[in-house]
Protein backbone atom coordinates (compact mmCIF):
# COMPACT_ATOMS: atom_id res chain seq x y z
CA UNK A 1 0.00 0.00 0.00
CA UNK A 2 2.89 2.70 0.89
CA UNK A 3 5.30 1.39 -2.15
CA UNK A 4 1.75 2.23 -4.46
CA UNK A 5 0.88 5.78 -2.70
CA UNK A 6 4.76 6.69 -3.38
CA UNK A 7 4.39 5.70 -7.45
CA UNK A 8 1.14 7.58 -7.05
CA UNK A 9 2.77 10.53 -6.20
CA UNK A 10 5.86 10.47 -8.16
CA UNK A 11 3.11 9.81 -11.11
CA UNK A 12 1.17 13.01 -9.95
CA UNK A 13 4.32 15.64 -9.35
CA UNK A 14 5.74 13.91 -12.85
CA UNK A 15 2.20 14.94 -14.62
CA UNK A 16 2.25 18.10 -13.26
CA UNK A 17 5.70 18.84 -13.95
CA UNK A 18 4.98 18.22 -17.55
CA UNK A 19 2.05 19.95 -17.71
CA UNK A 20 3.73 23.39 -16.51
CA UNK A 21 6.18 22.71 -19.05
CA UNK A 22 3.23 22.43 -21.45
CA UNK A 23 1.18 25.19 -20.61
CA UNK A 24 4.34 27.60 -19.98
CA UNK A 25 5.53 26.90 -23.45
CA UNK A 26 2.18 28.03 -25.18
CA UNK A 27 2.68 31.02 -22.86
CA UNK A 28 -1.03 30.37 -20.89
CA UNK A 29 0.02 31.85 -18.16
CA UNK A 30 -2.70 31.92 -15.86
CA UNK A 31 -3.15 28.10 -16.47
CA UNK A 32 0.63 27.60 -16.30
CA UNK A 33 0.73 28.86 -12.68
CA UNK A 34 -2.02 26.03 -11.70
CA UNK A 35 0.83 23.54 -11.85
CA UNK A 36 3.25 25.04 -9.87
CA UNK A 37 0.68 25.85 -6.91
CA UNK A 38 -0.20 21.74 -7.09
CA UNK A 39 3.79 21.39 -6.78
CA UNK A 40 3.70 23.91 -3.69
CA UNK A 41 0.95 22.64 -2.35
CA UNK A 42 2.57 18.86 -2.39
CA UNK A 43 5.53 20.57 -1.00
CA UNK A 44 4.03 22.02 2.01
CA UNK A 45 1.52 19.04 2.75
CA UNK A 46 4.55 16.29 2.63
CA UNK A 47 7.93 15.32 3.98
CA UNK A 48 8.52 12.19 1.70
CA UNK A 49 10.36 13.39 -1.57
CA UNK A 50 10.74 16.91 -0.89
CA UNK A 51 13.46 17.18 -2.80
CA UNK A 52 11.75 15.96 -6.40
CA UNK A 53 9.31 18.24 -5.81
CA UNK A 54 11.56 21.27 -4.68
CA UNK A 55 13.47 20.47 -7.83
CA UNK A 56 10.40 20.06 -10.32
CA UNK A 57 9.14 23.80 -8.77
CA UNK A 58 11.74 25.29 -9.30
CA UNK A 59 12.83 23.74 -12.66
CA UNK A 60 8.87 25.67 -13.49
CA UNK A 61 9.81 29.05 -12.20
CA UNK A 62 13.00 29.61 -13.87
CA UNK A 63 11.19 28.15 -17.08
CA UNK A 64 8.70 31.27 -16.55
CA UNK A 65 11.38 33.58 -16.26
CA UNK A 66 13.14 32.33 -19.37
CA UNK A 67 9.67 32.76 -21.21
CA UNK A 68 9.64 36.55 -19.57
CA UNK A 69 12.87 36.88 -20.83
CA UNK A 70 12.80 35.65 -24.31
CA UNK A 71 9.78 37.63 -24.82
CA UNK A 72 11.08 41.03 -23.92
CA UNK A 73 14.01 40.47 -25.81
CA UNK A 74 12.00 39.44 -29.00
CA UNK A 75 11.13 43.01 -28.79
CA UNK A 76 14.69 44.16 -29.29
CA UNK A 77 15.75 45.29 -32.57
CA UNK A 78 18.30 42.33 -33.59
CA UNK A 79 18.90 40.08 -36.01
CA UNK A 80 16.67 37.12 -35.92
CA UNK A 81 20.06 34.74 -35.07
CA UNK A 82 21.17 37.04 -32.36
CA UNK A 83 17.58 36.17 -30.96
CA UNK A 84 17.67 32.52 -31.30
CA UNK A 85 21.34 32.37 -29.73
CA UNK A 86 20.30 34.78 -26.82
CA UNK A 87 17.26 32.40 -26.32
CA UNK A 88 19.70 29.89 -25.99
CA UNK A 89 21.81 31.68 -23.73
CA UNK A 90 18.93 32.47 -21.18
CA UNK A 91 18.77 28.89 -20.41
CA UNK A 92 20.36 30.13 -17.47
CA UNK A 93 18.05 30.84 -16.19
CA UNK A 94 16.53 27.74 -15.60
CA UNK A 95 19.78 26.14 -14.29
CA UNK A 96 20.43 28.83 -11.72
CA UNK A 97 16.98 28.25 -10.36
CA UNK A 98 17.25 24.37 -10.26
CA UNK A 99 20.45 25.46 -8.48
CA UNK A 100 18.48 27.54 -5.95
CA UNK A 101 16.05 24.07 -5.44
CA UNK A 102 19.70 22.00 -4.61
CA UNK A 103 20.67 24.61 -2.13
CA UNK A 104 17.23 24.83 -0.24
CA UNK A 105 17.26 20.67 -0.20
CA UNK A 106 21.22 21.20 0.73
CA UNK A 107 22.11 18.11 -1.74
CA UNK A 108 25.07 18.62 -3.94
CA UNK A 109 24.72 19.65 -7.27
CA UNK A 110 26.49 17.07 -9.10
CA UNK A 111 27.35 17.50 -13.50
CA UNK A 112 28.95 14.15 -14.42
CA UNK A 113 31.81 15.79 -15.46
CA UNK A 114 34.41 13.05 -14.49
CA UNK A 115 35.96 12.12 -17.90
CA UNK A 116 35.10 8.97 -19.44
CA UNK A 117 36.86 5.31 -18.58
CA UNK A 118 38.37 4.53 -21.61
CA UNK A 119 38.75 0.82 -20.65
CA UNK A 120 35.29 0.60 -19.58
CA UNK A 121 33.37 -2.18 -21.27
CA UNK A 122 28.88 -2.82 -21.17
CA UNK A 123 27.33 -5.62 -20.73
CA UNK A 124 25.02 -5.96 -24.19
CA UNK A 125 22.12 -8.72 -23.95
CA UNK A 126 24.26 -11.34 -25.86
CA UNK A 127 27.93 -9.46 -25.63
CA UNK A 128 30.08 -6.70 -24.56
CA UNK A 129 31.34 -3.96 -26.17
CA UNK A 130 34.15 -1.44 -25.49
CA UNK A 131 33.41 2.59 -24.65
CA UNK A 132 35.25 3.88 -27.41
CA UNK A 133 33.15 1.25 -29.55
CA UNK A 134 29.95 2.37 -27.79
CA UNK A 135 30.84 6.29 -28.43
CA UNK A 136 31.77 5.97 -31.96
CA UNK A 137 28.51 4.06 -33.12
CA UNK A 138 26.59 7.06 -31.48
CA UNK A 139 28.18 9.54 -32.79
CA UNK A 140 28.06 7.84 -36.56
CA UNK A 141 24.37 7.49 -35.82
CA UNK A 142 24.33 11.54 -34.45
CA UNK A 143 26.79 12.53 -37.91
CA UNK A 144 23.81 11.02 -40.28
CA UNK A 145 22.22 14.60 -39.57
CA UNK A 146 24.16 15.75 -41.99
CA UNK A 147 22.94 13.64 -44.60
CA UNK A 148 20.50 16.15 -46.02
CA UNK A 149 22.87 18.45 -46.87
CA UNK A 150 24.73 16.47 -49.55
CA UNK A 151 21.51 17.06 -52.10
CA UNK A 152 21.97 20.61 -50.81
CA UNK A 153 21.06 23.03 -53.87
CA UNK A 154 22.44 26.10 -51.81
CA UNK A 155 25.71 24.73 -50.15
CA UNK A 156 27.34 27.83 -51.05
CA UNK A 157 25.13 29.35 -48.22
CA UNK A 158 25.81 26.50 -45.87
CA UNK A 159 29.07 27.65 -45.58
CA UNK A 160 28.02 31.48 -44.84
CA UNK A 161 26.18 30.53 -41.41
CA UNK A 162 28.73 28.20 -39.27
CA UNK A 163 29.63 30.92 -37.46
CA UNK A 164 25.85 31.59 -36.25
CA UNK A 165 25.93 27.65 -36.19
CA UNK A 166 28.78 27.20 -34.14
CA UNK A 167 27.37 30.21 -31.39
CA UNK A 168 24.25 28.05 -31.31
CA UNK A 169 25.45 24.61 -30.96
CA UNK A 170 27.71 25.49 -28.11
CA UNK A 171 25.17 27.38 -26.19
CA UNK A 172 22.43 24.75 -26.93
CA UNK A 173 24.24 21.67 -26.70
CA UNK A 174 25.46 22.41 -22.96
CA UNK A 175 23.30 24.11 -21.58
CA UNK A 176 20.44 21.65 -22.26
CA UNK A 177 22.81 18.82 -21.34
CA UNK A 178 23.82 20.30 -17.90
CA UNK A 179 20.34 21.04 -17.22
CA UNK A 180 19.12 17.84 -17.79
CA UNK A 181 21.72 14.87 -17.88
CA UNK A 182 23.30 16.66 -15.27
CA UNK A 183 21.48 18.61 -12.93
CA UNK A 184 18.13 17.02 -12.83
CA UNK A 185 18.94 13.05 -13.97
CA UNK A 186 21.63 13.14 -11.31
CA UNK A 187 19.41 14.73 -8.72
CA UNK A 188 16.79 12.85 -9.41
CA UNK A 189 18.34 9.36 -9.62
CA UNK A 190 19.62 10.06 -6.25
CA UNK A 191 16.36 10.46 -4.68
CA UNK A 192 14.14 7.89 -6.58
CA UNK A 193 14.43 5.21 -9.01
CA UNK A 194 16.52 5.37 -12.17
CA UNK A 195 13.72 4.67 -14.25
CA UNK A 196 11.71 7.25 -13.14
CA UNK A 197 14.37 9.85 -13.52
CA UNK A 198 15.30 9.03 -16.97
CA UNK A 199 11.69 8.96 -18.19
CA UNK A 200 11.22 12.28 -16.33
CA UNK A 201 14.65 13.96 -17.57
CA UNK A 202 13.77 12.43 -21.54
CA UNK A 203 9.85 13.41 -21.30
CA UNK A 204 10.85 17.08 -20.37
CA UNK A 205 13.59 17.33 -22.90
CA UNK A 206 11.29 16.68 -25.74
CA UNK A 207 8.24 18.75 -24.13
CA UNK A 208 10.92 21.76 -23.92
CA UNK A 209 11.47 21.94 -27.43
CA UNK A 210 7.87 23.57 -27.58
CA UNK A 211 9.14 26.53 -26.21
CA UNK A 212 11.04 27.33 -29.45
CA UNK A 213 8.12 26.38 -31.63
CA UNK A 214 8.52 22.58 -32.59
CA UNK A 215 4.84 20.76 -33.20
CA UNK A 216 4.23 18.19 -30.41
CA UNK A 217 4.70 15.25 -32.14
CA UNK A 218 8.20 15.98 -33.14
CA UNK A 219 8.87 16.89 -29.50
CA UNK A 220 8.23 13.83 -28.32
CA UNK A 221 10.34 11.88 -30.49
CA UNK A 222 12.82 14.33 -29.42
CA UNK A 223 12.09 12.67 -26.08
CA UNK A 224 14.33 9.78 -27.72
CA UNK A 225 17.58 12.04 -28.32
CA UNK A 226 16.90 12.94 -24.73
CA UNK A 227 16.63 8.81 -23.84
CA UNK A 228 19.55 8.17 -26.23
CA UNK A 229 21.79 10.84 -24.25
CA UNK A 230 20.53 9.58 -20.63
CA UNK A 231 21.79 5.92 -21.62
CA UNK A 232 25.59 7.79 -23.10
CA UNK A 233 25.81 9.54 -18.93
CA UNK A 234 24.79 6.96 -17.36
CA UNK A 235 27.03 4.23 -19.01
CA UNK A 236 30.51 6.54 -19.48
CA UNK A 237 29.06 8.48 -16.18
CA UNK A 238 30.40 11.79 -17.70
CA UNK A 239 28.45 14.61 -19.08
CA UNK A 240 30.98 15.13 -22.26
CA UNK A 241 30.06 12.48 -24.73
CA UNK A 242 26.28 13.25 -24.37
CA UNK A 243 27.24 17.19 -25.11
CA UNK A 244 29.26 16.59 -27.95
CA UNK A 245 26.42 14.04 -29.81
CA UNK A 246 24.13 16.89 -28.75
CA UNK A 247 26.29 19.52 -30.53
CA UNK A 248 26.61 17.28 -34.12
CA UNK A 249 22.73 17.40 -34.05
CA UNK A 250 22.58 20.62 -33.51
CA UNK A 251 25.13 22.06 -35.69
CA UNK A 252 23.02 19.60 -38.59
CA UNK A 253 20.03 20.99 -37.61
CA UNK A 254 21.25 24.32 -37.90
CA UNK A 255 23.21 23.84 -41.48
CA UNK A 256 20.08 22.15 -42.78
CA UNK A 257 18.05 25.21 -41.98
CA UNK A 258 16.12 23.17 -39.21
CA UNK A 259 17.10 25.93 -37.06
CA UNK A 260 15.95 29.50 -38.12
Amino acid sequence: MIRSRQTLFLISSAALFFAGIILLSYRIYVWGLLPLLGLLILYLATRVNRSVLSLFLFFLLGFLLFQFATGWMNEWDISKEMKIVLNRAFLLLILMSIAVSHMISKEKIRFHTRFPVWKKRFSMPSHTISLPLFLLIGLAGSCTIFIPLIWSPGISEVKSLWLFALGFTILNATLEELIWRGVMLSSLKRNVSVLYAVTVTSLGFGLLQLSIGIPVLLSLLFSFGGLFYSIVVLKTDSIYPSIVFHMVMNMGMVLNGWIN
